[in-house]
């Protein structure tokens, strides 16, 4: 297969072509309720090819892998076509290696009788507790290689594995309906799947409690989030922000996102990379062949860096940072955050909340959505805080802001980290994208709050 490919890029009146070839292998198994709704295997393969002309792009993705020439021909012809001035992409050192997929426990190992009987105890579990009407439970893996070559010389196979569970109980009473539950995941390991029955009930009985939960008073509290949370928020409302392609495509975003402006106080430290092993997040290499690495987007509360792909680092005259990335072989790669975290600091969680007079605690999350620097994010579990100490439990709160307002107004950073593994990424049509998020505890002054 090498030698085709190369050939294949031979000859051509294109300043750069790419070739990305893609194996894939998945297993699924999903419950609503008491109902089956999905159990099997998929695989399939394709590639694309990526060139670029005169600054124009050409993409050409297909399921047949014959006629590997005759691709690249279609792909620089559309190039050519869109091209009218001149390419730019950022230099790299073109690398020759074999990534082999990081493992711990396979899950390709696991018969699938053995996980469906895992997704069976824990839809069961939470089903058979007292209040809970039905459930959400969902399993699943994949197995991807990639081969990726280019002009300059690039040729790279490189593979991973992952898992997921996702799991949501659902409770009603009188009409009333709340919900509760997690998403986890794992690069190269099955064995976090067998040890969810204390969360799968917590999960269960937490939804209960909610249906005798108050509504929080709406209005601007002192917010502690958990390291999930401020994880989400991390990456949602300030991770997309640093994606090098909104800025430079967005007079607005050049404006707000000037390198080393004051964004938050000296205690904030936020970065994002690849290169750290064993996240879902992680990789070797990312889908332009650019070595992984770790960039710092804020250090010590001043904006420090941005995320790049090879053409945007290229237009803006910096570095690239392993950050284009593509879903599968039928999307281009653009620029996606993989890891991005919040920096621990010296506070403990005990001392973050001991001034707090009446405050709220935040804990996992729904969901959210950011438009420029606005957000609007829904948490999973809420507490109040009260002289002090955490007290009654919540209904589900849904916090609102700027964001740059809120990273001005976080004044307090924890000694402690979670990261969440269980999400998955959207933009452009492209989701779910493999990412993580972490974070310490941290604490928001004047952040607004909204219940029922």
């Amino acid at each position: 297969m090498r030698d085709i490919i190369q050939a294949a890029l031979k000859g051509h009146n294109a300043d750069y072509i790419e070739v990305r070839l893609e194996e894939n292998a998945s297993a699924r198994i999903a419950y609503r309720g008491r109902d089956l709704e999905e159990l099997g295997r998929t695989t399939n393969r394709g590639g694309n090819v990526r060139a670029m002309a005169r600054g124009g792009w050409g993409f050409v993705s297909f399921n047949d892998l014959d006629d590997l020439g005759q691709r690249v021909t279609m792909a620089v012809a559309q190039a050519r076509l869109a091209g009218a001035g001149e390419s730019a992409l950022a230099p790299i050192q073109p690398a020759q290696e074999v990534v082999e997929p990081f493992l711990k426990r396979d899950p390709r190992q696991v018969p699938l009788a053995d996980k469906k009987a895992y997704v069976d105890l824990y839809n069961d579990l939470i089903l058979s507790t007292p209040g809970v009407q039905s459930s959400n439970v969902a399993y699943g893996e994949s197995y991807k290689k990639i081969t990726f070559a280019s002009t300059e010389g690039a040729f790279i196979e490189q593979s991973r594995v992952e898992a997921t569970f996702r799991l949501v109980a659902v409770a009603r009473r009188d009409g009333d309906v709340q919900q509760s539950g997690f998403s986890i995941g794992r690069l190269g390991d099955f064995s976090f799947v067998e040890e969810l029955h204390h969360q799968a009930r917590a999960a269960a009985e937490k939804a209960v409690a909610m249906l005798s939960a108050p509504a929080v008073r709406g209005g601007e509290y002192t917010v502690v989030l958990d390291p999930i949370l401020a994880g989400v928020f991390c990456h949602e409302a300030f991770g997309h922000l640093s994606e090098s392609d909104f800025v430079y495509e967005n007079p607005q975003l050049q404006e707000l996102m000037v390198l080393g402006k004051r964004f938050g106080q000296p205690l904030l430290n936020i970065v994002d990379g690849a290169a750290i092993p064993g996240l879902r997040g992680s990789f070797t290499y990312d889908d332009e062949g650019t070595p992984a690495r770790r960039s710092d987007l804020i250090r010590e509360g001043i904006l420090v860096g941005r995320l790049h792909s090879r053409e945007t680092a290229g237009r803006m005259g910096e570095q690239p940072t392993g950050n284009a990335r593509a879903l599968d072989y039928r999307f281009p790669p653009i620029v996606r955050m993989t890891n991005t975290l919040i920096e621990p600091g010296e506070v403990s969680f005990e001392d973050m909340i001991a001034e707090i007079k009446e405050g709220v605690y935040v804990k996992n999350w729904y969901g959210g959505q950011t438009s420029m620097e606005m957000f609007t994010f829904s948490a999973g579990e809420a507490y109040m805080i009260r002289n002090g100490r955490v007290a009654e439990l919540l209904r589900p709160v849904v916090l609102t802001g700027n964001v740059f307002t809120t990273l001005m107004n976080l004044d307090a950073v924890g000694n402690d980290t979670d990261i969440n593994q269980g999400g998955g990424c959207g933009k452009a049509g492209q989701s779910p994208l493999p990412v993580s998020n972490g974070s310490p505890h941290i604490r928001i002054q004047q952040c607004l709050v909204g219940g029922r």
